[in-house]
C-alpha cells in the first residue's frame, strides 16, 4: 500500500462509494449527486489548493482503496481538519489504518502541526471506534448541529497532537 496523488484513473472507484446507499447515511455531504465532471475536477485541482492535502490510498496493484486528507490547513495555529473515506470493499484490510499514521506523518512531520482535528456522527460507531483506536482523543460534542441524510443529528469531534502520535 502507499499513498500518491489522485489520477483520473480513480474516478470510477471514488463515484463507487460516493454513490453507495450506505454512504449517505455517516455523511452531511451528498456525494450521490457527485457527477464525473465534479470528481474530475476534484481530482485535477487536489494537489493545486495550499489549504488542502488530499491523498489516495492504493494497494500494491495500484487501485484505488479510498482518500485521505488535510483539510483547512491553519499554518498559524498549527492545525488542520482530517477527513477519510474509503471504498467498502477495502474495509478491513488495514488500508484506513495505513493512510492515517502516514497523513498524520505528514501533518507533524512534514507540515509542522501541532494538532489534527476531525468530527463524526455518534451513528458512525466503527468510525468512532477507529478514531479512539489511532489515538484520537474525544473532545465534545455539538448537539443538533448538522443534518445527515434528512436527520438532524449531533457530531462528536477529536483531535490528536503532535505529542500524543505514535507515528
Amino acid at each position: 500500500m502507499r499513498l500518491r496523488n489522485p489520477e483520473l484513473k480513480d474516478k470510477e472507484r471514488m463515484l463507487g462509494w460516493m454513490k453507495d446507499p450506505r454512504t449517505k447515511t455517516i455523511f452531511a455531504t451528498d456525494f450521490a449527486s457527485f457527477t464525473d465532471e465534479k470528481v474530475e475536477n476534484f481530482i485535477k485541482n487536489a494537489s493545486n489548493d495550499p489549504n488542502n492535502v488530499n491523498f489516495v490510498c492504493v494497494d500494491d496493484q495500484d487501485k484505488y482503496l479510498g482518500t485521505v486528507s488535510l483539510k483547512n490547513i491553519d499554518p498559524i495555529a498549527k492545525n488542520a481538519e482530517y477527513a477519510i473515506s474509503f471504498c467498502y470493499d477495502a474495509q478491513g484490510t488495514g488500508a484506513s489504518k495505513f493512510a492515517t499514521e502516514e497523513i498524520l506523518k505528514y501533518a507533524f512531520n512534514v507540515l509542522n502541526l501541532e494538532r489534527v482535528y476531525l468530527n463524526v456522527i455518534p451513528q458512525n460507531q466503527r468510525a468512532n471506534g477507529f478514531y479512539k483506536k489511532m489515538g484520537f482523543k474525544f473532545e465534545g460534542e455539538f448537539r443538533n448541529h448538522i443534518v445527515v441524510n434528512g436527520e438532524l443529528c449531533n457530531l462528536c469531534w477529536y483531535s490528536i497532537l503532535k505529542d500524543e502520535f505514535n507515528g
